[in-house]
Order: C-alpha cells, then structure tokens, then sequence
C-alpha cells in the first residue's frame, strides 16, 4: 500500500512539475494573412487581420513596429525579410511596401498594375513581385528603376530573389518555373511541370532553384547548369509547400507545407530526413494550420511561423 501510494504521489509531482514548452512563442492571438521569418529566424513579420503589420524580436518577444500599407487597412498578403534583416516587404493586393527594419520607417510604396500575388526583397533593397496577370515586376527602390518580366502567361503564385539582387525566379499557373536576370529581365533557365507551380525558392547565393507543383513533383536544379539536381522523394499522391528556404551551406532544403508540416530534405539525393508537426492552439476553429515561414538559424535548430500565430523550433542536430 505505502508502494502504490508512493508511486501515486510521484506521478502527481512529475504531472505538476513539467517545464513549459520553451520552443514555443505565441505572437498573436487573431486571425493572419502572411508571416515570414528571418534568414536567422531573430524576427518575424507577421499581417494580422485587425492590427497590421507588426514586426518581431524573437529573442526578446517585442513587438518592435506596426506597419500598415497604403491605408489602415489589413490586407496585406505577402511579406518578405532581405537575408541581412535590413529590409522588409509587404504586399496587398493592389501595392507593394518597403520598409527599414533598424527604425521602422517606410522607404516607399507603389501601386501595382495587376493584383498583386507574391513578393521578395534582396539585401539591396531591390523587389520582386509576382502579379496576377503573369507578369514579373523587377523593382529597384534605390534607382527608382523597374523592370517587368513577360515569360509567363498566367497567375504568378511565387517569387524569389538571390540575396545580391541579381538572380530571380517564379513559378506560375502556366506549370512553368522561370530564372531570370533580375536586372535586365532576360530568361535563364526555364522548367516545365505538369500541373501549376505553388512554391518557389533561391540559395541566397543564387546557385541553386526549387519549385512545387500543385501534385507532388518538387524538384532542386543547378542554376549554372541549369540540369536537375534532384527530386524530393515524395511517398504520397499530393504533397503542397507553403514556404521553403535552403540551409546549412545549401546542402538541405526545409519546407512548409499547409496541412501543418515541417520538412527537411537532402539536396543531392531528395531524401526526406526530417519531420515535424506544428502545433494547434487551444482555441483553433480548425485542426489545419498553414507554415508560412520556415528558417535555420546557426545552432543547428529549425524554426517555423504558421497560421495559428505560433513560433515552433526543433533541434535539427536530433534527427
């Protein structure tokens, strides 16, 4: 009896003890539209539905600026943060923001000439933003030069830029991904897919492409080259990513899918070598949740923001 008591009341102190979940931060607890991380993942942008654009210190939890687009209106959809956390973009529908991430200030804003879909900053400050029209738009806020892409002819669903600015790729409903000369809009390479292009992504040297379709053909190519360098080995009939990004030394790629999953593949072989679930919130309507960033940071952990207003790391180094 004194046993069974014992153990009882070491069950209820193990029960009681447990720490908190420390890899979990809970930055808002409305409804977004888009998030994004930093390439080290020290800030988050993320567009809420009722309190704008609000930039993130992780490291500290503070909420450093808000931000709205042309009016007070929520309706930002895209958000981006250049690799050197100098710069941060925001896209609505009907324009597209920069913005100083040392002092929050508003570098410009411009009006689109089509809905807008997609968008990316470089370290330079220069733009890129997919538009509902097929059309690429190049924008350099420095020289207040813009460039416009032709080579697609449907919906742009996702951009991308090399971290100097000078490389950009798109995917698009047209089931075609593009590598274009960021600065003269001129082709590189392009890939044909069988269904729709969801989600495309660049090494920040500018050496290496990924693109999603909307089934399960994702594919990494040599950007020199232009030859497949692999394809994700995908078990199943339908595999979606909402964020991708290539880490440690573009040796990996690390994905986001919608239906709450994070992802680590092995560039040259396409092996999945890594896995992880997001979590739900206690209030959640719904048991999905969008990742909508995903980043590495340099002690080898995976750090994810999704839709349920969650920042989530893992160990990478465990699996």
């Amino acid at each position: 009896m004194k046993n069974i008591l014992l153990l009882l009341i070491c069950s209820i102190c193990l029960q009681g003890c447990q720490p908190k979940d420390e890899n979990v931060i809970q930055l808002v607890q409305e409804p977004s539209y888009s998030a994004s991380l930093s390439s080290n993942a020290k800030y988050a942008v993320i567009s809420t539905a009722n309190s704008g654009v609000q930039l993130w210190a992780l490291d500290t939890q503070q909420l450093k600026y808000t931000w709205h687009n042309e009016t007070n209106q929520n309706n930002v959809i895209d958000t981006h943060i250049s690799p050197n956390n100098r710069y941060a973009a925001t896209l609505s529908k009907d324009s597209v923001a920069l913005w100083k991430m040392n002092d929050g200030k508003s570098l410009g804003w411009w009006s689109l000439p089509s809905s807008g879909q997609s968008v990316a900053v470089a370290n330079n400050g220069a733009l890129l933003i997919g538009l509902n029209n097929g059309s690429v738009m190049s924008l350099d806020s420095v020289k207040g030069s813009l460039i416009q892409f032709l080579g697609h002819n449907e919906r742009i669903n996702s951009v991308a830029l090399s971290a100097d600015g000078r490389f950009a790729l798109s995917g698009s409903n047209d089931q075609q991904a593009i590598l274009w000369h960021a600065t003269t809009g001129q082709p590189i390479h392009k890939w044909q897919f069988n269904s729709r292009v969801i989600k495309v992504a660049l090494s920040q040297n500018g050496a290496l492409s990924f693109a999603g379709d909307s089934t399960n053909d994702a594919r990494i190519w040599n950007n020199q080259s232009g030859q497949e360098l692999s394809r994700l080995n995908i078990k199943r009939r339908k595999m979606n990513f909402s964020a991708a990004r290539f880490i440690n030394n573009d040796s990996q790629l690390l994905t986001g899918t919608p239906a709450r999953e994070v992802l680590v593949w092995q560039n040259d072989s396409g092996k999945k070598i890594a896995t992880w679930k997001v979590k739900r919130t206690k209030k959640a309507k719904t048991k999905g949740a969008v990742v909508y960033s995903v980043s590495h940071n340099n002690i080898q952990s995976v750090t994810s923001i999704s839709s349920n207003g969650l920042v989530e790391s893992w160990p990478l180094l465990s699996h």
